[in-house]
This record gives structure tokens, sequence and C-alpha cells, in this order.
């Protein structure tokens, strides 16, 4: 018995098919993209924080080792101001901390752009620091701000380096640079506050102390 053939109608991988394809892989690819460029944002900010929690337990360790000062307080001038404040050499105030900090790699947080890692100690300039110090921070005021990511703004406008004399109807904020436009800051107790734009006035706003911050 003979057996039968069949014939099998095939049809060719059209232009329309292929546009399809494409299309496809675009959506998947920007959905990576998505996913990994939100990994990465959140991966820094945790790496941010941590960075400033090692920050914040060294103020701590040098203000139990000089009678309750941070290094703001100890080091002055003939006049008793800040030693560093024309300068704006916000640096000094953490190289003064270095036994404590350890190493300056902690000093730049890792979505800042801007900067550069410090080798070591030796090197490490404003160049190299992340974040802002408050002058006027001390041991016994918990609640006020210590430092923190210096991507600092007013009205928008982002904060140039240097001296920033905080009032409490400021319009304070966080440019998008880094975190998404938020930011991190530590306190006077040494723990580390997440904070958005407006979370960052608020606290400004009840703040019960003039804040000048030193912006590297």
């Amino acid at each position: 018995m003979k057996s039968k053939s069949f014939a099998v109608a095939r049809r060719g991988f059209t232009r329309v098919d292929l546009v399809v394809v494409i299309a496809v892989a675009l959506i998947l690819a920007a959905l990576l993209g998505s996913a990994l460029n939100n990994a990465k944002h959140k991966a820094d900010r945790i790496q941010c924080t941590n960075n400033l929690k090692q920050i914040g337990l060294s103020f701590r360790i040098f203000a139990t080792d000089q009678a309750d000062s941070f290094p703001m307080q100890q080091m002055t001038n003939q006049s008793g101001a800040p030693a560093y404040l024309s300068s704006g050499d916000a640096y000094r105030y953490f190289l003064s901390m270095s036994n404590e900090v350890g190493t300056p790699l902690v000093l730049r947080c890792p979505a800042d752009r801007t900067r550069t890692t410090a080798k070591n100690w030796a090197t490490f300039r404003n160049e190299n620091l992340s974040y802002f110090v408050s002058l006027d921070a001390k041991e016994t005021e918990p609640e006020g701000m210590l430092c923190g990511d210096s991507n600092l703004t007013t009205n928008g406008v982002p904060v140039k380096p240097g001296l920033l004399l905080l009032t409490t109807h400021m319009n304070l904020g966080w440019s998008a640079e880094r975190h998404n436009g938020n930011g991190n800051v530590v306190v006077g107790d040494g723990s580390v506050l997440q904070s958005s734009s407006a979370r960052l006035r608020e606290q400004n706003r009840n703040s019960a102390v003039t804040n000048r911050l030193l912006i590297p």
C-alpha cells in the first residue's frame, strides 16, 4: 500500500514578525534596565547609610574622648569661631577623626558622581568628601543635624560649596543627583535618618538651634 504524501505549507518570517520581535526585545530590555537601575540606586542608598552610620559613631567616640565635644568645638581660632569657617575646608573636621573613622573610603557616597575616593588620609581633601558638617552640632543636642549628604538645594537651586546658614523658613531640599532626589542625615545621637525633601524641611523648621552647614 502506497503511503500518502502531504504538502505542508510554509510561511516565511515576514517583516511584521521581525518588527514584533524587535519591539518585544526593546520592551524587555527597557524593563530590565529599569530594574537594574532601581537596584543600583537602592544599593547606593544602603551603602551611603552604612557610611554615615560609621561616621556618626566616629563623632560619638570622638566626643567621648574629648569632654563631650565634637571636632567643630575642639578646632577653633583665637576668637572661638570654627577654625575653617572662612576657608571652607570641611574635610579637616573629618580628618581629625581619622583614627575613629578608620578609612577615608566611607567619606564618599557611592551615588556621588562629582567626587573621587581618597586612597589614604594624606591625600584626603574636600574633593573626596560627599557630606556636609554642621558647625553648630553639639553632643548635648541629639536631634540636631550633625552631617549628611551634601547635595542640598535652597528654593530648588543646588547649594554651592562653602557656608550655608540655615533659617527655619528656608525652603531646603535635596537635588536629584543622588538617591532619586532624597538624602541621608546624621543627627547628634549618631543615628542616620533617610530623608525626603519634605522631611528635611520639617526637620529644619523644628530645629531649636541655628545651623551653619559647611558644604565641601
